[in-house]
């Protein structure tokens, strides 16, 4: 089934410290949120990118897109303070209908099979999410003193790919900004109107680059993916 994706990709990435959008660092010579888009330039079931970027690195972005022929940026939009505003800006410049996912530009190791499955679902229930089993032990902590060890059984680290029926997602954005809701992903934004939102079960390599520590993770995951020594 076909779909459209938002990328926001506006943040500055301060823990990176970086100096500049980490989304422009390289990986094996490639910016990393080209990584990203490339994913879904090359499936065939993605009918539309909008990508959500701050003003400043426009110009930068653009010499970037076509200097890699990402043909399917559907619209650039301006990112907001929050990411969530990015989103909503995004999602006024995204179709009327079917299946809308929000991917960070920050994951550029997200499957193709995973992305179909999480559409898949959407498309099904209304909202799926892509996350993986938290394997830490988790305790809850005040004051630097351990509280509780909380029950780890039914506790899931939440990733991106995040998809929904686009009339779900636009009714659960509408609601947040009319009640002043900062959500702290899309999900909580529909779990707000009282939607369902389902589990699709992702993969470990599906990072989110945040700290210069990632980018250590990061070459090791491209190396395996590669098949390299």
């Amino acid at each position: 089934m076909a779909y459209e994706v938002i990328i926001p990709a506006a943040g500055q990435g301060k823990r990176m410290g970086a100096g500049k959008n980490k989304l422009l660092l390289e990986l094996k010579g490639i910016p990393v949120f080209i990584h990203t888009l490339q994913v879904f330039e090359r499936d065939e079931k993605c009918d539309g990118i909008v990508l959500a970027i701050s003003p400043q690195d426009e110009e930068e972005f653009n010499i970037l897109l076509k200097e890699h022929q990402i043909k399917k940026i559907k619209a650039i939009v301006y990112g907001g303070k929050e990411r969530q505003d990015s989103v909503y800006h995004g999602l006024e410049a995204a179709g009327s209908e079917g299946i809308i996912l929000v991917h960070d530009a920050a994951r550029p190791f997200i499957d193709v099979p995973t992305i179909h499955k999480s559409v898949h679902v959407a498309n099904e229930y209304g909202a799926a999410v892509v996350a993986v089993p938290v394997k830490d032990t988790i305790k809850r902590v005040l004051y630097d003193e351990v509280v509780e060890t909380v029950d780890r059984s039914s506790l899931w680290a939440i990733q991106t790919p995040q998809a929904f029926r686009i009339s779900i997602l636009k009714e659960a954005h509408q609601h947040a900004k009319d009640t002043g809701f900062l959500g702290t992903d899309e999900a909580s934004l529909v779990e707000r109107i009282q939607h369902p939102v389902k589990i699709v079960e992702g993969s470990y390599d599906n990072i989110k680059l945040t700290t210069k520590e990632d980018l250590y993770f990061a070459e090791a995951i491209l190396k395996k993916m590669k098949g390299d020594t």
